[in-house]
């Protein structure tokens, strides 16, 4: 399938591998696009796994709707478990980074019956990041979240100058310049980073709707290199889960880990899979 339909909105979606394998849903953040996961893809491929990676909404051309509200955790999980329906799959291992690993942890949490195994990339579990806000230095990592919200601002700040500063941001991670080009040339189409800055500004809606305890297998994988996500929200995680968990550490990695360690990141999946896998 190369895209599903939610609510008169068409998803694109990235299907690749064996047909019959093991599915896997692979969940971009902000400011990616499905293609964060090109480099990891290939080796998933090699273990006969089958891989749905979708622009999520905000981020699908034709799937980008007007109004915060229409950006709220409740609204981008429905949307998974729409593309699930429409793959014909009752379930699929979930893997998410960023945006996307809220979106996973979610998931695992309201549709466990939905989530084979859970893979969190970068992001902690929401209670474990909300009580790391009061008790670290999670807020001042936190700042820019605030910007993002306000109206108008953000987008002049980072579309100036045919997104200088978007582009200096996605550098100083050290993402690739191929990368850099193509997230930033997506952003500037028409409305596109008004969309994706939507998932910021649902944030009052979607803190209306907790994210509870996980009870499907999972793993969280993060890195002391992250300038935006901090240890303390990471290691209180373990709190939140209630089945099977683990927790890889990687050393002085930027927050961009699907571009910039595909192979380790493809490798702690295929193994977290196989672990799991149902009869």
């Amino acid at each position: 399938m190369d895209s599903f339909r939610r609510d008169g909105m068409t998803f694109d979606v990235l299907d690749a591998g064996p047909p019959d394998g093991e599915p896997v849903v692979l969940l971009h953040g902000f400011p990616q696009d499905a293609t964060a996961w090109d480099r990891v893809v290939p080796a998933l491929h090699q273990h006969g796994l089958r891989t749905l990676a979708p622009h999520q909404r905000g981020y699908s051309p034709m799937a980008r709707p007007r109004g915060r509200r229409r950006y709220r955790l409740r609204e981008t999980t429905a949307d998974v478990l729409a593309l699930l329906d429409a793959a014909g799959l009752g379930s699929a291992h979930v893997v998410g980074h960023d945006w996307g690993g809220i979106v996973a942890w979610a998931l695992g949490a309201w549709h466990p019956e939905r989530v084979r195994t859970l893979t969190a990339i970068s992001v902690p579990h929401p209670a474990a990041m909300a009580r790391a806000v009061v008790t670290s230095d999670q807020a001042l990592r936190s700042t820019y979240i605030g910007l993002f919200q306000l109206p108008v601002v953000p987008e002049r700040l980072l579309l100036a100058g045919n997104g200088a500063a978007l582009r200096r941001l996605l550098r100083s991670g050290g993402l690739p310049e191929d990368v850099v080009d193509r997230y930033v040339s997506r952003m500037r189409q028409p409305g596109a980073l008004s969309a994706a800055l939507g998932w910021y500004r649902a944030l009052p809606w979607s803190g209306r709707d907790p994210v509870g305890r996980v009870r499907v297998p999972t793993l969280h994988l993060w890195s002391t290199g992250d300038a935006f996500l901090g240890r303390a929200a990471t290691e209180a995680t373990a709190g939140f889960v209630t089945g099977p968990y683990r927790l890889e550490v990687l050393e002085d990695l930027p927050h961009w880990i699907p571009e910039l360690a595909p192979d380790r990141v493809a490798e702690l999946v295929t193994a977290h899979v196989r672990t799991a896998q149902r009869p």
